[in-house]
């Protein structure tokens, strides 16, 4: 089932590409723990295999992704596991991925579904994407390290917008604040998305990676900024102010 709910594809037109396809459009697009595991493992292939040169990302028309299903967390939230989410593993080999990242983005992009584009090179999205991360609204707090990377990007006080009052953006106001590269009408984001990624591929792909690294910098801090705020979301995932938040957004989404 999680296999129909991403998409791992090798487009004929596109050599050297690997599409990861959100495929949920009837939930749009949330997230369950068996579809990142099943990108984790896409990811963890397209590193190892030297045909791929560029990974992208889409979802469907008007919705890239609504986020974590609610109702994984809710029950992971009560299960009492001391097992990290599933979604933690994603979010650790999308950082460190050694291959360019691009996305395409078209209408809504919502927690994790804003975040994991922080983590591609380039991201172009229609000009009817809203970007917004609800995580204060559901007692969580930022994750994916978007409390390093969106500082670093747009400054304080747009990162503090987006991340703890929970504002959504526009495509326009993402791409101004340095969030996204490029805005386009919805017909064109999967087409601009796919060209993007096959012009990345064609490159000469030592001299690319090189200089991906310059511009990416540190892993590493990544990766621990990501760790500090799993400790966090963790604690909050599982305490009486998220459950009470839970339970008023599934009563709102009756």
């Amino acid at each position: 089932m999680s296999d129909d709910l991403i998409l791992v594809e090798r487009p004929e037109a596109h050599p050297g590409v690997l599409v990861i396809r959100f495929n949920r459009p009837d939930k749009k697009n949330a997230i369950t723990a068996a579809m990142y595991r099943r990108m984790t493992l896409a990811l963890h292939e397209a590193g190892q295999d030297a045909g791929i040169k560029a990974v992208a990302f889409l979802g469907a028309e008007g919705c890239f992704s609504a986020g974590n299903d609610m109702g994984d967390f809710i029950a992971y939230a009560v299960s009492g596991s001391s097992e990290p989410p599933a979604a933690v593993d994603f979010l650790k080999v999308i950082a460190s991925f050694g291959k360019p990242l691009v996305s395409g983005v078209d209408g809504l992009a919502i927690g994790i579904g804003t975040t994991l584009n922080l983590h591609c090179d380039l991201t172009i999205a229609s000009s009817r994407s809203l970007f917004r991360t609800p995580f204060v609204d559901l007692a969580l707090v930022p994750e994916a390290a978007s409390s390093l990377i969106v500082p670093r990007i747009a400054g304080h006080q747009r990162a503090f917008a987006l991340l703890a009052l929970g504002e959504g953006f526009s495509a326009e106001a993402a791409r101004e604040a340095g969030l996204i590269w490029k805005v386009v009408e919805a017909e064109a984001v999967e087409r601009e998305t796919l060209a993007l990624a096959s012009s990345l591929a064609a490159k000469p792909a030592g001299a690319l990676r090189i200089a991906r690294d310059l511009l990416r910098g540190d892993t590493q801090q990544v990766l621990d900024r990501m760790d500090g705020e799993m400790v966090h979301f963790s604690a909050q995932l599982k305490s009486a102010e998220a459950r009470a938040a839970f339970e008023a957004f599934m009563k709102r989404s009756r």
